[in-house]
């Protein structure tokens, strides 16, 4: 059943006079913001408060109550109104406009002077279920999706707050709250300080290595068995990834990143156990409210079956611009200094660029597109490389909570000198990689904050090197918190 009281927005004001748009007047007071937050004011559609007003949906005595609570909220009286609508919310079967005015009052309530953290936090959790119960069914109610980003913006959480945020920029709202969404998003990239993230994850996986599954191979034209030690490996492996990142003032347009990131894969018997510890520092410059640029010195630390593998020390640039509310993109360029442990003729640079487009088609639709370039430079000429990939995805958020994605890319990586005896005789070694990915999770699964995904993946090399081809399918359970 579509509302439109909550399914588009009603009124949003700039000075506070309310406004009609055709066939209806619209309203649902919401309380008044702070003077550098949304300024709206909201009364049910005709529509909605025939529906709660009929014995149908929820009686006379629940239309009695509701109207009463609109006019506390149009009084900002918000704890008297949630003691109205509390005990409505409670019942579980209630009109989806009861629900998001016990929301509007949660969040008008944790905003009142002289509110202890502790309750501030614990109302705004409540306001953020009460949203997101609604957006589980209906994912298109921007209006909901807006007070949910409003919500998280309060709570602190920015990362989810400029999601939603931006996913409202893409329901073509008024300009009056375009102007307001973009004052939040710049509140927010002013005011970010820590940012924190954690997930789990059990990763199954048909080919571990990546190795060839080829039997036999040629060497100068004669046959060779492979041992069976050297095939293809399954197994399941336990991952876990975290870090961090604190950003310190200098100026009014320069912070200082300061931040690291972590991430650990085991298998049994630990041959194939992965980790890298990246750390980072510098300059994020904010050239204009749409552009921002960032100069990073980087150190990152890989082991491979527990030993370490190489150490990198080089630096990164990053560009940043939103180009319209819908259409983001971003640039990479990073140069690092790689030196093994004990293979020292890889030693040498690897250089890497890139470049991200994001496009938020639809409030449930969000499209991404990269393309990138690669290149190293060991001191071994036959290892030496250069790689162009493209990869594309699209996320949509479905009724009933789910959330689906998809995408794929392809790599190819050609390789500077002959591979004999790999390849035929002066033939110079170039591979294909074709990559697919799915994944699903439930945005009505959340456990503390942490929310379960299933992912798919499944990559094909092809290349005319032998012994260097592969296929694997890997899958991940896995869990992420962001703080």
């Amino acid at each position: 059943m579509k509302h439109p009281s909550i399914g588009r927005f009603p009124v949003a004001l700039a000075a506070g006079a309310p406004v009609t748009v055709p066939g209806r007047t619209v309203g649902l007071l919401l309380c008044t913001l702070s003077a550098t937050a949304l300024l709206f004011l909201c009364t049910p559609a005709s529509g909605a408060e025939e529906a709660l007003s009929s014995p149908a949906t929820a009686g006379r005595a629940i239309a009695d109550a509701v109207a009463e609570a609109q006019a506390l909220l149009r009084a900002r009286r918000f704890n008297e109104a949630l003691v109205l609508l509390r005990p409505l919310v409670e019942r579980g079967t209630v009109e989806p406009n009861v629900l998001f005015l016990s929301g509007l009052a949660t969040v008008g309530a944790s905003q009142q002077p002289g509110v202890a953290a502790g309750v501030r936090e614990t109302l705004l959790d409540e306001a953020i279920a009460a949203f997101r119960a609604m957006l589980i069914d209906q994912p298109g109610l921007v209006r909901v999706r807006l007070e949910l980003a409003r919500a998280f913006f309060y709570k602190g959480e920015d990362g989810l707050s400029r999601e939603h945020f931006e996913r409202v920029l893409a329901g073509n709202p008024p300009a009056p709250v375009v102007a307001n969404v973009r004052r939040f998003l710049s509140r927010i990239r002013a005011r970010r300080r820590w940012s924190v993230y954690l997930g789990f994850a059990v990763a199954p996986d048909t080919n571990i290595g990546g190795t060839s599954d080829e039997r036999i191979i040629y060497i100068f034209g004669l046959p060779f068995r492979r041992d069976a030690a050297s095939l293809t490996t399954s197994g399941v492996g336990l991952s876990v990834l975290g870090g961090g990142e604190y950003q310190h003032p200098l100026g009014e347009r320069v912070r200082l990143r300061l931040g690291m990131d972590a991430s650990r894969r085991e298998y049994s018997g630990g041959k194939f156990d992965q980790m890298l510890v990246s750390w980072h520092a510098g300059p994020r410059v904010f050239v204009s409210r749409t552009t921002e640029l960032s100069v990073l010195g980087n150190w990152r630390h890989q082991w491979t079956a527990n030993d370490p593998n190489y150490f990198d020390l080089g630096g990164r640039l990053t560009l940043n611009h939103r180009f319209s509310r819908r259409l983001t993109a971003s640039g990479r360029a990073s140069w690092h200094d790689r030196r093994y442990r004990t293979r020292k003729l890889l030693d040498g640079p690897v250089r890497n660029f890139s470049l991200n487009a994001g496009w938020v088609l639809t409030p449930t639709v969000r499209l991404n597109a990269t393309a990138a370039y690669g290149r190293d430079r060991p001191q071994s000429l036959r290892n030496r490389n250069e790689s162009f990939w493209l990869q594309t995805g699209v996320s949509v958020a479905l009724p009933k909570g789910f959330t689906v994605g998809g995408g794929g890319g392809v790599r190819w990586t050609n390789y500077e000198v002959p591979w004999a005896p790999h390849t035929p005789a002066d033939e110079r070694r170039k591979d294909t990689t074709y990559t697919l990915r799915a994944s699903v999770f439930n945005r009505a699964l959340t456990f503390f904050g942490f929310s379960p995904e299933v992912s798919l993946v499944h990559e094909v090399r092809n290349t005319n090197a032998q012994l260097y081809d592969y296929k694997r399918t890997g899958g991940e359970l896995r869990v992420v918190r962001q703080f």
